[in-house]
């Protein structure tokens, strides 16, 4: 998901559910799952699943979605020819296996990657699945009217930039980059090689959709489903989703979801403090309860900390993203490379991990990768500022930049109170560089006025707060929408806020995406961050820690550090 906010225009947030769009856009996994009720009863099948969330399941079309993994409410419903395994932790971040036999197999450049489905796989009507509704499926995604997900595809595919979708086809044949010699074989031609392309595959883009029971708009009203659950009603536009057992899903061809519940009743647009309220009762249906997409705030984890049986209903998780600070070195006077660093050693993270909820919502960062394995973390600390900052090393540096008196700027930040860009982060910033005579004035835009700014070439502030997620877990889709210059948009979204363009890490990026051994790349991913960072284009602050209540009859919780939220696909209740 990048930027979580966008809801993530890539995870986040986890929304993150992920869907990235309802729960995680992308732009949350645990170290500790917090099982507290999974160990006294062995999961059974049965009851339903309730799940309380503030954002509705809107776009509830796979072609529309923006999800991670193949997303949390909608795994349930559609697979995908690969998807996320579903364990705890760092295991969880692994791209396994889902319609397709194996993670594809590529051409030695790795821009061709032929996938097998497994024998068997079928509708919700008992109708087989084919390779030719995957390739349908991927195609009407890039309809006008069905716009939403992921624009890797358009990116990677030969002929993606200009296809139009299969409504405006008239030759009939589609994509001619993805083949289908037979009902279980497809074949994806790419324009440049793509080691990662098995994370891709888990996006609901992949999932299969039977050309004859595509009605265009009006197919998320009752998609088909190739996975446990089959939609049995959407109302107000996904803001009452009800899921019930698909009687042709079969265990035997899916290793990953679980499917214990009889139904799920997805219930959104709820206050955050009304989910959490509830889920803290437990009382009625709310007893086997979870939510995807609502944490728990500062005064909230407080309370329920102090309540040992509330205690052991916490999940926690932790996401691929992080928090920082954002220069744009064509602005004054953050194109003296002095100036970022004396930012960097001036930077306070305890007072700014406390404006953020406290350490136990927020783990301090000095790289821009976060610090999981399956990213590639290289831990680094150019320019070491300890818990409390080094203002003194700031001073030098400014002095050094010709600032021997100080200097004044302006630090730009939402005014949303989501404890990342924030105005309470903004304010720790501020009071930390005053103590190594930066003097910062805050400018604090609502949510989508900052939105336009930060994400606008021509308008973006010089020194600003911003944040990324992942859209798999790899540093990939996180080094390079971010630092590879030839992703600068000068029209649009432009994510590249410190206009890199370097042509050595251009070509690194090139040669790390040739890479199919996913450990291999993972390393050089570290390496390559570790090298981005000496040129302090960011100030990496805090990856956050997601912290979901869950009701008392849930049981058999997985949080992974793919997602960082529980995997209602995991879930049974008592």
């Amino acid at each position: 998901m990048r930027q979580p906010s966008v809801i993530a225009r890539r995870v986040a947030a986890a929304s993150v559910s992920v869907v990235l769009a309802a729960g995680a856009a992308a732009c949350a996994g645990p170290k500790d799952s917090g099982a507290g009720g999974s160990s006294d009863a062995k999961p059974q099948k049965g009851g339903t699943l309730t799940v309380l969330n503030s954002a509705p399941q809107s776009d509830f079309d796979p072609a529309r979605l923006y999800t991670s993994g193949g997303g949390n409410v909608p795994s349930l419903v559609f697979r995908t020819l690969t998807t996320r395994n579903r364990e705890d932790g760092a295991q969880g971040a692994k791209v396994v296996p889902d319609l397709a036999t194996d993670l594809g197999k590529p051409s030695k450049n790795a821009t061709v990657w032929t996938y097998t489905l497994k024998k068997g796989l079928t509708y919700e009507d008992g109708s087989p699945i084919t390779s030719a509704d995957i390739k349908y499926g991927i195609e009407r995604s890039f309809a006008a009217e069905l716009s939403g997900g992921a624009p890797y595809l358009r990116d990677w595919l030969i002929g993606g930039a200009d296809y139009q979708g299969p409504y405006k086809d008239k030759s009939g044949k589609g994509l001619t980059s993805i083949e289908t010699p037979d009902a279980r074989t497809i074949v994806f031609h790419l324009n440049k090689p793509e080691g990662e392309f098995p994370y891709l595959a888990t996006q609901t883009q992949f999932a299969p959709v039977p050309k004859a029971k595509d009605d265009g708009t009006k197919y998320e009203e009752h998609p088909v489903s190739s996975g446990p659950y089959k939609v049995v009603r959407n109302e107000n536009d996904g803001e009452r989703l009800v899921l019930e057992r698909n009687p042709h899903w079969s265990a035997q061809t899916d290793d990953e979801r679980k499917a214990y519940p009889d139904k799920i009743d997805v219930r959104s647009g709820l206050d955050s403090s009304v989910i959490n309220q509830r889920l803290s009762a437990g009382q009625g249906a709310d007893a086997t309860a979870v939510t995807t997409d609502t944490n728990l705030g500062p005064a909230e984890l407080a309370k329920v900390t102090g309540d040992k049986k509330l205690a052991a209903r916490v999940g926690t998780g932790h996401f691929g993203y992080t928090n920082y600070i954002a220069f744009n070195p064509k602005v004054k006077p953050f194109d003296n490379p002095k100036v970022r660093q004396a930012i960097s050693y001036a930077v306070d993270r305890s007072s700014v991990i406390n404006a953020a909820g406290g350490s136990s919502l927020a783990e301090p960062a000095t790289t821009y990768l976060p610090n999981q394995k399956s990213f590639g973390y290289t831990a680094y600390d150019h320019f070491p500022a300890g818990a409390s900052g080094n203002p003194q090393k700031a001073k030098e540096l400014l002095k050094e930049a010709g600032y021997k008196n100080g200097l004044t700027v302006t630090l730009t930040h939402s005014n949303a109170k989501d404890f990342e860009t924030s105005p309470e982060i903004a304010t720790a910033l501020q009071d930390a560089l005053k103590k190594a005579g930066i003097t910062v004035k805050l400018q604090g835009l609502e949510e989508n006025d900052y939105k336009d700014k930060a994400h606008s070439a021509k308008k973006e502030p010089g020194f600003f707060l911003a944040h990324w997620g992942a859209d798999w877990p790899s540093g990939g889709p996180f080094l390079a929408p971010i630092f590879d210059g030839r992703q600068i948009v000068k029209d649009g979204a432009n994510f590249n806020t410190g206009f890199l363009d370097d042509k050595s890490i251009n070509a690194e990026i090139d040669s790390i995406n040739k890479l199919t051994d996913l450990d291999a790349a993972a390393k050089r991913w570290g390496a390559l961050d570790k090298k981005i960072g000496e040129q302090a284009l960011t100030v990496p602050l805090f990856h956050p820690v997601y912290k979901r209540l869950y009701g008392p009859d849930v049981r058999n919780i997985v949080i992974s550090d793919w997602t960082g939220v529980l995997d209602i696909s995991q879930v049974s209740v008592k």
